[in-house]
């Protein structure tokens, strides 16, 4: 749905973000379960830094839900709220116009470019290049994965009504690899409750600094957010987190780093990448959870020096999502989809 309840069209560039404030926004529920308006912005609009999600605030740009019982005035729509220090409670709904001089329009029409690994007419299997975002959210507006499916498929505007295609889970921006798409509401319900229950079996691949002692482990350490660090989407092992286990096993040990089999039983947000930088082999290319987080920021701002990239290796962090096995509602039977490695990662190896 869109602003005050409007569809919207996928294919066009968003006019706003609408958020819901959850029980995953407390880390500690014994705080209350309050949370201050600019803090909650900050959590989910990673791509804009705390002073610039107060000024977005302070200017007007952000409306708050109508329900609460302390609202200024009546009506029925959401209203301006120019406080970034307001509390939310859990169930609060926040909009989050963006200013029109922000608005991305698409750059010509959405490309229809997919390289479908597996179709069954239910599900899905599509192999995503890293540096696609698999839907429109923040700086990334247009030619996103599911609006690519969508151009494949059919309309945007029509599947959206219709609840159809749906992404059944996510990949970050960098990460390449498989994406399991369901063309129909039951399945995709089907699916996140397979991967809801941890019956999707996945397999990935990722080239980390150094060599492993072993040559295989297990990595079962909690995760939550960073709450040290300045980047509002960073996690970092915590005994207060969700729990979290990698199974990794080095496939080829190189001069000065490896390529690693991982694993996930768990679905925490940037799981790899954490646990391996939590045992000394941070992902090559990892801006977040290298040597400096500062890259990341820098990054995000388009001030990387040659010097920054060299220290980096890759363009991109090193993660490419390799094999999927998941149970399709179409048959009932198990399927088995496999993505080879990316070119600019086999390019890395070969220099090494």
């Amino acid at each position: 749905m869109g602003l005050f309840g409007k569809e919207r069209d996928l294919n066009e560039a968003p006019t706003h973000v609408e958020l819901v404030v959850s029980a995953n926004d407390w880390q500690r529920p014994h705080q209350g379960f309050e949370i201050r308006l600019d803090s909650f912005l900050a959590r989910h609009l990673a791509w804009r830094s705390r002073t610039s999600v107060q000024e977005l605030v302070r200017d007007g740009y952000v409306l708050v839900d109508p329900s609460r019982p302390d609202r200024p005035h009546g009506g029925a729509e959401p209203f301006e709220e120019r406080r970034p220090g307001r509390k939310l409670q859990h169930g609060s709904r926040v909009i989050v116009v963006i200013p029109e001089e922000l608005r991305r329009p698409l750059a010509g029409p959405v490309t229809d470019e997919l390289d479908v690994l597996y179709d069954d007419g239910r599900v899905v299997a599509v192999d995503k290049p890293a540096g696609v975002v698999v839907h429109p959210s923040g700086r990334h507006l247009s030619d996103t994965l599911i609006q690519r499916v969508h151009a494949r498929y059919g309309a945007g505007f029509e599947l959206e009504k219709l609840g159809a295609p749906r992404l059944c889970h996510r990949l970050d921006r960098e990460t390449s690899g498989i994406v399991l798409v369901a063309l129909d509401p039951p399945a995709h319900a089907d699916v996140q409750q397979q991967f809801e229950r941890r019956q999707v079996e996945k397999e990935y691949l990722a080239i980390v600094r150094g060599s492993p002692e072993r040559d295989e482990g297990v990595v079962d350490l909690p995760l939550g957010t960073a709450r040290v660090s300045s980047v509002a989407l960073k996690m970092t092992v915590a005994a207060d987190g969700q729990d979290a286990r990698t199974d990794w096993r080095v496939v080829e040990r190189f001069r000065d780093c490896a390529l690693v089999s991982c694993r996930p039983h768990t679905g925490r947000q940037h799981q790899i990448r954490v646990h391996m930088h939590a045992i000394g082999h941070p992902l090559v290319g990892d801006k977040l959870y290298g040597v400096d987080e500062g890259l990341f920021e820098r990054d995000l701002d388009g001030l990387l020096t040659d010097a920054d990239r060299a220290e980096l290796g890759m363009e991109r962090h090193a993660l490419h999502n390799r094999r999927a096995v998941f149970r399709t509602p179409a048959t009932g039977e198990l399927v088995a989809v496999t993505s080879p490695m990316p070119d600019d990662m086999r390019a890395y190896l070969a220099g090494r």
